[in-house]
């Protein structure tokens, strides 16, 4: 191929290699359709399809699945309060948002460190929770981390922040062509 040329993405059939597969981006639609086409579990995250497709492309056999975090047992009901203690397992829930909305106020969301405070402080309160979102307001104002599941995501926050005056249909734009494009 000559240096100015693009290389095109292929089509997403059972004919390419995992090799090839793992070259370009798909959506998680593109890739549960290949995987229905050719048979295989269409269950699982991005990453872990994307493994079972690159192995069944290549003839090998299905990489073992993660196994699922246990849920623990019951999950509170209302009503709470700051005595309230957060038992193994508990989800965020609904409850639990109505209850740090009335605490915190209409600025509360479940941003990484409250989704990581429940789910890893059994045993502790709710009003301990409360405290850990005021304590952590300094940190989630900083940029964080976006997981690589979150693609798009990353790639429109690293193009604006190139791009401040950027429109968000420049950025699709350029995601578009992003995205057809083999990954380096």
């Amino acid at each position: 191929m000559r240096a100015n040329e693009e290389e095109l993405r292929p089509a997403l059939t059972p004919g390419l290699t995992g090799a090839e597969l793992l070259r370009w981006y798909w959506t998680l639609a593109e890739l549960s359709g290949l995987a229905s086409r050719m048979g295989l579990p269409t269950a699982g995250g991005k990453p872990a399809l994307t493994a079972r497709l690159a192995a069944a492309l290549d003839g090998l056999p299905a990489p073992e699945p993660a196994r699922p975090a246990r849920r623990g047992g019951r999950q509170l009901t209302a009503p709470v309060d700051g005595d309230t203690v957060i038992p193994k397992g508990q989800r965020c829930s609904q409850v639990l948002r109505e209850y740090f909305l009335r605490e915190i106020g209409p600025g509360f969301h479940f941003d990484a460190f409250m989704r990581d405070y429940i789910a890893r402080q059994a045993g502790h309160t709710l009003a301990e929770a409360v405290a850990h979102w005021h304590a952590t307001r300094p940190q989630a104002a900083r940029p964080q981390e976006i997981g690589a599941q979150f693609e798009l995501n990353r790639f429109l926050r690293d193009w604006h922040a190139r791009h401040p005056d950027g429109t968000r249909r420049e950025a699709l734009a350029a995601w578009q062509l992003h995205r057809a494009r083999p990954r380096s």
